[in-house]
């Protein structure tokens, strides 16, 4: 075993309201593995109940490049040993989806493949400008995987997101941006900061107001406006019911900034 094997994959950290995870297997690009996929999921189930946004972050000079092929490469059985990380990523992109708090993303260097299913879970990314986003399916002869297909499609259209993944092309930061794989754009050296700010402005908010709003907005692009109108209509009751409704009027009509954080 190699020091880079013995070192945990995914590093935590209690940064006031935010709890951060940070991939850690900066030689590898921090590369999918079955033991990464195990690490984060569990990063993610241990987050404590004091803190409001989870951020996601990647050592080394690249987020994330998807699968390590070399471990497919020596599986005795490539098929059994794909389907069951992608079993396990596929967990870890459920707690993503389905997290009581916000989740971000701060993407640098290159996102590809199951990295770019990771982002597209996410509530917020921010993203470094001279990031490049690649499927990398077609380079070895794979389909998609990690919710891949599903956040290219909904992002770019099925005609994009197939000449895409098709052609075996790239994405930059800017297409990313623009086409709303991203939601913000840094520069490279503001990348942590930024990020970090965002999750702690993010957590200073309203957050289960946001995990409603998530609900409405992922939904929305499924749903006849009957059905929304009708979700809407629960969970702004649902939300007025709630503490931080209660705060936020509260202090709206006595004319001075909300407490969120002190609403339970």
């Amino acid at each position: 075993m190699t020091e880079a094997d013995a070192r945990p994959p995914v590093l935590t950290e209690v940064d006031g309201d935010v709890w951060r995870i940070t991939l850690d297997r900066p030689e590898s690009g921090n590369a999918l593995t079955p033991a990464l996929a195990e690490a984060l999921a569990a990063a993610l189930d241990a987050r404590p109940e004091q803190t409001r946004t989870v951020l996601l972050l990647g050592n080394g000079p690249r987020f994330c490049v998807g699968g390590d092929v070399h471990g497919f490469a020596d599986a005795e059985d490539p098929g059994a040993f794909v389907g069951r990380l992608a079993h396990d990523w596929h967990a870890v992109i459920r707690r993503v989806l389905y997290c009581p708090v916000p989740v971000l993303a701060g993407v640098h260097g290159a996102v590809a493949g199951a990295g770019i299913g990771l982002i597209g879970a996410c509530d917020l990314v921010v993203c470094a400008r001279s990031t490049r986003l690649r499927p990398a399916y077609g380079a070895i002869g794979l389909s998609p995987d990690g919710g891949s297909s599903w956040a290219l499609a909904r992002a770019l259209g099925a005609p994009r997101a197939l000449e895409l993944m098709l052609t075996n092309g790239t994405l930059n930061a800017a297409d990313a941006h623009l086409f709303g794989l991203v939601g913000r754009l840094v520069e490279d050296e503001d990348l942590r900061d930024a990020a970090v700010a965002l999750a702690r402005e993010i957590a200073a908010g309203p957050v289960r107001a946001m995990v409603r709003t998530r609900s409405l907005v992922r939904r929305a692009a499924t749903r006849t406006l009957e059905e929304q109108l009708d979700d809407e209509a629960q969970l702004i009751a649902e939300s007025a019911a709630d503490p931080e409704g209660r705060e936020g009027v509260r202090a709206f009509v006595e004319k001075r900034s909300p407490d969120f954080r002190g609403a339970r």
